[in-house]
């Protein structure tokens, strides 16, 4: 089974991460496989998670006329 690559994107990840569930879904993989394509599919998971946080921050960030970052949390605004 392939390492995740630190290059990979967002979107490759996803894919590999679909792979893994489809096969799972299927049943058919030896249980020693299986451990080991669910330990996978939960680092692609953990993976996306955190390329999704780091995006989320960075579109906190909303750039002010004068060029100054301003952090504004948008869970706060989802509540409201």
């Amino acid at each position: 089974m392939n390492e995740t690559k630190p290059s990979q994107t967002f979107e490759e990840s996803m894919e590999e991460l679909e792979n893994v569930v489809e096969k799972l879904e299927q049943g058919d993989v030896p249980l020693e496989e299986a451990i080991a394509m669910f330990q996978k599919g939960m680092e692609l998971s953990k993976t996306c998670h955190e390329k999704l946080e780091k995006v989320e921050h960075q579109l906190d960030q909303i750039m002010h006329e004068d060029g100054e970052l301003v952090e504004t949390d948008l869970s706060k605004e989802e509540q409201e």
